[in-house]
């Protein structure tokens, strides 16, 4: 959350000459309404049972670049799938570029009753076990979508 997945992954497939798709963008579309109408009406659960059925079906497409919400990984399945259908890449950023890069955001569910450091911290605390088993990880703090971008190619590439 807010450490670049999407402006990365827009920028990224184009580079590869693949197609984009944003497991979030397209659960909105298929449930017909906001996320956080999701999170307020049917609860979490609810809702990271339709991310890892939308991640499913999305994972069985080739030459795309697949960006998740932040808490997807908290599902081994999901995990797994991410791993046998493609390179898992996990961009990180601190927690204080995380809330100056959020600040005006009304659109994360979990962060809608407390926008601040402390939360943020302990989100990504409570993530470290599943983020830690990506692929690879990729500090986004203070760099450009194309310096990250470019991070990435290289290791797709071999050559990290």
């Amino acid at each position: 959350m807010g450490t670049g997945k999407s402006s990365v992954g827009r920028f990224l497939a184009c580079r590869l000459g693949y197609s984009y798709r944003d497991i979030d963008a397209m659960i909105v579309e298929q449930e017909g309404k906001s996320i956080n109408d999701i999170f307020s009406e049917k609860g979490e659960t609810y809702f990271r049972s339709v991310e890892s059925s939308v991640l499913r079906i999305v994972l069985q497409d080739s030459s795309q670049v697949v960006s998740t919400g932040g808490g997807a990984v908290i599902r081994l399945e999901n995990r797994e799938a991410m791993k046998r259908f493609g390179v898992v890449i996990n961009l990180v950023a601190s927690a204080d570029s995380i809330l100056n890069r959020l600040r005006d955001d009304r659109e994360r569910p979990l962060l809608r009753d407390s926008k601040s450091l402390e939360r943020i911290e302990g989100m990504l605390a409570e993530r470290e076990q599943y983020y830690c088993d990506a692929d690879i990880r990729i500090d986004t703090n203070g760099k450009k979508v194309e310096d990250v971008a470019r991070e990435i190619l290289k290791f797709l590439k071999g050559g990290a």
